[in-house]
């Protein structure tokens, strides 16, 4: 008799036999809790550390995030116009600056809202739904899936790194 020990599994791992939508916004879902979580616990003034010659905050990959999320979904996909998307809509070098005035809660409810309208604009759209883009031509919604699981898994990894120099914390 085999024994198989239990392990715990992340939802995208849950997602392995799932169908390719499912297996996408599971993995998307996961790096989006990876953001969030590398802000969590941390002081407002840590969240705001340099730690690197750019921009680049944890705080401010957040935020980041968010503006990505509404460029790609709400603008791109949902097609609408940016000054009538409330927060950032390009995900540009200024969304990478957050007041001091601004908490890490009111990021994270922010990202939290973009990533849930994210989800609302995606659930009815069919994965080969194309939309035209002003510098790739078109993209599908694939694609903006695909894109967003790199981007957020490469501002995962800038997190990850930033984090443990704060505070030596590391792990997903």
């Amino acid at each position: 008799m085999t024994t198989v020990q239990r392990v715990d599994l992340f939802d995208e791992d849950l997602a392995r036999t799932a169908g390719e939508r499912e297996v996408l916004e599971a993995f998307l879902d996961a790096h989006r809790r990876v953001a969030v979580e590398k802000l969590r616990g941390l002081s407002e003034a840590d969240a705001r550390r340099r730690l690197v010659p750019s921009l680049t905050t944890p705080i401010g990959l957040v935020n980041h995030l968010a503006g990505v999320e509404r460029n790609w979904f709400q603008h791109s996909i949902a097609r609408r116009p940016r000054e009538e998307i409330a927060g950032d809509a390009r995900g540009g070098e200024a969304s990478w600056t957050v007041p001091d005035d601004v908490t890490i809660d009111e990021v994270i409810a922010a990202f939290e809202e973009a990533c849930a309208e994210s989800r609302r604009i995606a659930a009815d759209l069919p994965l080969d739904h194309v939309v035209p883009h002003e510098r790739l031509g078109e993209v599908s919604l694939r694609w903006v899936y695909v894109h967003m699981i790199r981007e957020h898994a490469r501002h995962g990894g800038h997190a990850d790194i930033l984090r443990e120099q704060i505070d030596g914390a590391t792990g997903a």
